[in-house]
């Protein structure tokens, strides 16, 4: 049997990981500063998550969420602690487009309604529900087509309150920064007009915080920059520094009944550990302190005075979550700077390179790399 191909893959196989730094197979070392998507929050094979992984599958494994498990609720009040929605509940599950697909579904349960608005650009996910919200077509099969969801330009406050003011959607969905469009961000000033609109027409507001949250902006969610709360807030990419998880962070307002989510291997004890310690090692190494101080870092070198740098037209971002659109002549920068400098970065298109490194990463990792663009450039 053959793999259904449907990644095309640089021809390097990282077989070792400390912090920011990759080793290949053949023994080459690379600096990572993309982190598989997000996912890598507090650095590859970081001891504690290491150790409190082991001890973990030492103790025991999986079973089902039939039985009770304590380290699910530890999750949850150490999370609830960390970003301010302690007295919202979780519910567990293995990915972000799940956790999209539960939000969604309870939005729908809750209000008794059927459509979702959605915006320009978004990603929200590759299953059923969340490919439908997700704005890029080449990805849609038929069978994901619906009239349930709408999409209004992102920061337009005039359509958002014209479609909302129907009363005929459940919830609106937003990314705290939209990722896989290059890094767009919702205005602060839009968000919070957002959140007036959706407690005026009745509608859920779910934060999708899937690759913006966890600390990668300087705050644990991105929305939280503009002061607001929402409704339901979705988790994921960095939430157990790659071991696969997803949450939903979920309102008092909304009542549980048995049954109406489910999940074979969500919240399992695994996951639980891995997820544990990474809320540890960053409430231990203030991690989300240093995404901010680097953050900014990278954006007076790389943007001084808010003017881009040499070959870049914009940086866009907050904190660790950064897109660098790069002029015209200069789209094969992201692979020289991996095969001729050996960084690790993310793309959004031919032209916006994306850097979202592990929130551990040092001033003098980010300088090497200011300096490579430098010496490319």
């Amino acid at each position: 049997m053959d793999l259904f191909k449907v990644y095309k893959l640089w021809d390097i196989e990282p077989v070792k990981g400390l912090g920011t730094t990759l080793w290949d197979k053949d023994g080459k070392e690379y600096t990572d500063l993309y982190g598989g998507h997000a996912v890598i929050s507090v650095g590859h094979c970081h001891p504690h998550y290491v150790k409190a992984v082991t001890e973990q599958l030492n103790r025991l494994g999986f079973y089902s969420n039939a039985v009770q498990n304590s380290l699910q609720k530890k999750l949850a009040d150490k999370l609830g602690k960390a970003c301010g929605y302690d007295d919202y509940s979780l519910f567990l599950c293995n990915s972000g487009a799940e956790a999209n697909e539960n939000a969604m579904k309870l939005a729908s349960f809750q209000t008794g309604r059927a459509k979702v608005l959605a915006f320009g650009k978004a990603f929200h996910g590759r299953t059923s529900g969340a490919v439908a919200v997700t704005d890029n077509p080449k990805i849609q099969a038929p069978f994901n087509s619906t009239s349930n969801v709408e999409r209004v330009p992102l920061n337009d406050i005039e359509a958002t309150e014209k479609a909302l003011a129907t009363k005929e959607f459940a919830a609106v969905i937003i990314e705290g920064i939209q990722g896989v469009s290059g890094i767009h961000e919702p205005q602060d000033g839009f968000l919070v007009s957002l959140r007036e609109i959706c407690d005026r027409t009745g509608t859920v507001l779910i934060l999708d915080e899937i690759q913006s949250g966890y600390g990668r902006t300087g705050q644990f969610f991105a929305h939280q920059h503009a002061g607001i709360r929402a409704d339901i807030v979705t988790t994921a990419k960095g939430m157990a520094n790659g071991f696969p998880i997803g949450g939903v962070l979920i309102s008092p307002a909304f009542r549980a009944e048995y049954g109406m989510l489910g999940t074979t291997f969500g919240g399992n004890h695994l996951a639980c550990a891995a997820a544990i310690a990474v809320l540890e090692i960053m409430e231990s190494e203030h991690l989300v302190e240093n995404a901010a101080r680097i953050g900014e870092y990278f954006r007076n070198a790389l943007c001084p005075g808010g003017n881009p740098m040499h070959p870049f037209k914009e940086y866009r971002g907050r904190g660790l979550m950064i897109g660098l659109e790069v002029k015209p002549g200069y789209e094969n920068l992201r692979e020289r700077l991996l095969l001729e400098r050996r960084f690790f970065t993310g793309a959004a298109g031919a032209n916006v390179i994306r850097l979202l490194p592990s929130l551990t990463i040092t001033e003098e990792t980010a300088a090497k790399f200011v300096g490579a663009i430098k010496e490319l450039a």
